[in-house]
């Protein structure tokens, strides 16, 4: 074998170390966080939620979510065509979820995929970065009409949760997020608490006086209908939620 060709050989091969080297470290070190500071609302890689004026008083169980980038900085799909970011619409968090990013997919190439949807999540979007997959969804929901029951905030936050894999998993919907909030989610403080359910005591003793227990009949309907609604959409009938 001739020197030049042991060269390029020896060449090659050093490119392909460093290349696998270069390749690791972008898939398994992660750039370290600050912690959670509710004062500031800094919630880094957290899902954050707060009740909604009016519908969280008559069904506690649904209100607003956001997403958070790395240093914290929040992002809510909060009306057409736009992203709020750094201003979280409806007052302050009071629920929070932070995502562990080692399981997340941030796929260097088209080989480097930790998850088991390769191509599928390549043609999906995939990031490199938590905020890189956040961006991808903001450009994503800049163009998109805001509707309530079809395409909200729920919306938003499951399509950052399928570009980032979480899980594994590219099947993040509305009523996923939902639930993960609401049982893995933790409180900021007993405040928190006292305002997501003090309107809805409140009326719901107001209802129970001045009408009586026809009220409390009207009122599980409504959050029948409410989770009736996103169940079907969500399972049964998906082209009615697609966003």
């Amino acid at each position: 074998m001739s020197r030049g060709q042991f060269s390029a050989m020896d060449l090659k091969g050093a490119y392909d170390v460093e290349h696998m080297s270069s390749t690791s470290r972008i898939q398994h070190e992660l750039w370290p966080l600050d912690g959670i500071d509710p004062k500031k609302a800094k919630f880094p890689c957290c899902l954050i939620w707060t009740p909604l004026p009016v519908v969280s008083w008559l069904a506690p169980f649904i209100g607003h979510v956001g997403i958070c980038r790395e240093d914290g900085t929040i992002l809510d799909f909060s009306g057409s065509n736009f992203v709020n970011v750094d201003d979280f619409s409806f007052g302050a968090a009071a629920r929070y979820f932070q995502v562990d990013r080692e399981q997340c997919c941030f796929p260097p190439n088209l080989t480097g995929h930790t998850c088991k949807h390769g191509y599928k999540h390549s043609e999906y979007g995939t990031a490199i970065t938590w905020d890189d997959a956040l961006q991808s969804s903001m450009r994503h929901f800049d163009h998109k009409t805001y509707n309530l029951f079809t395409c909200n905030c729920h919306s938003f936050v499951a399509n950052c949760l399928n570009r980032l894999c979480y899980g594994g998993s590219m099947d993040w919907n509305m009523i996923d997020v939902a639930v993960l909030i609401l049982f893995k989610g933790h409180w900021i403080d007993w405040k928190s608490i006292v305002r997501s359910f003090l309107p809805f005591a409140v009326v719901l003793c107001i209802g129970v006086f001045l009408v009586g227990w026809p009220f409390l009949v009207g009122l599980f309907s409504f959050s029948l209908l409410l989770m009736g609604w996103f169940l079907l959409g969500t399972y049964c009938f998906k082209s009615l939620l697609e966003c």
